[in-house]
């Protein structure tokens, strides 16, 4: 199979024929052989008896759903499970995203030799309180990433080789960040399309503006499992270290200027007058705790099934006689 279409959605049935029609057309000029896999996220409108009706006029369409709603990176997991096509490619359910761009983005996977290629909505239909959060997140997103050439890591229209999405794991709200998955995961060679973006033709958007803090807060989850997932000791262990030192300095300092006044008989407050005691002794504990933070989070981490998970792309073995 070309091509599997992964459409998460949640209370969309009046695009969705309008949708499917369009993809259809688009993939019977090109010649591809696809399927169409809509994931209702528990929607609570007619979109499921649409996706009935609409199975059972092609062969084509795939369905499942979910009991309620989970979200978009659940509904993109079970989506991506599913999937049997040679290229995956994501996209709305809104008709926000343009099918006719799919041809091009095939192409990009299967001739240009892209692991996955992001599209980016350069000229936006949005209102500007969305579109400057959104230029800000992406500035983040590509600092802390280092995926430079993305400018719309939240695109829903992408396109991924088979096996990147057999090898990533997309839970909790890290839809936003499957390029940065797929780089942690090996998949290197990540390219952008400017694709077309369309005025929301029916219904109103699902995400609120709470999105973009629960976006930077899951960027700097995801930073820091790919960064020290593996390793927690080496960064609360260093913190812990450091803050213990200069605690430990610090009341040794406190206490040595003690007794060089009394031995030479210069009146002094006690040492537990003094604010920079509990300050040392504070920074003492804090760096204590920090310490066994990590030697804690480095036994789970020893102990857990996928400490030696890695990502194998190629495996030679002897041939035998």
């Amino acid at each position: 199979m070309d091509i599997s279409i992964v459409i998460p959605l949640y209370n969309e049935e009046e695009s969705l024929p309008e949708l499917y029609a369009w993809i259809a057309r688009v993939m019977k000029e090109n010649r591809y052989t696809y399927e169409v896999i809509f994931v209702n996220d528990g929607s609570t409108d007619n979109s499921w008896k649409v996706i009935n009706d609409l199975s059972t006029q092609s062969e084509c369409v795939k369905g499942i759903k979910f009991r309620r709603n989970y979200g978009k990176s659940p509904a993109l997991f079970c989506g991506f499970k599913e999937a049997q096509g040679d290229v995956v490619i994501t996209m709305d359910a809104d008709l926000q995203d343009s099918p006719d761009e799919l041809p091009i983005l095939y192409r990009m996977i299967k001739n240009d030799g892209y692991d996955l290629v992001s599209g980016y909505k350069q000229k936006r239909y949005d209102p500007l309180s969305k579109t400057l959060p959104t230029k800000l997140f992406n500035a983040t997103a590509r600092k802390i990433s280092g995926i430079k050439n993305l400018h719309d890591f939240n695109c829903g229209l992408k396109a991924y080789r088979k096996e990147v999405v057999k090898n990533i794991e997309v839970y909790g709200e890290m839809h936003r960040y499957i390029p940065y998955l797929a780089k942690n995961a090996g998949f290197s060679k990540i390219g952008e399309k400017v694709v077309q973006h369309q005025a929301r033709k029916y219904g109103k958007t699902k995400f609120g503006l709470n999105r973009f803090v629960n976006g930077y807060l899951d960027l700097i989850t995801l930073w820091f499992l790919s960064s020290f997932g593996k390793k927690p000791m080496h960064v609360f262990g260093f913190l812990g270290s450091i803050m213990f030192l200069i605690g430990l300095v610090s009341a040794m300092v406190i206490g040595a200027d003690k007794l060089w006044a009394l031995s030479h008989g210069i009146p002094q407050r006690l040492v537990t007058d003094s604010p920079y005691f509990y300050i040392a002794l504070t920074m003492m504990m804090i760096g204590t705790q920090l310490f066994l933070a990590g030697f804690l989070g480095d036994l789970i981490s020893r102990s857990s099934a996928g400490r030696n998970d890695y990502q194998i792309e190629e495996e030679l073995r002897c041939r035998k006689s």
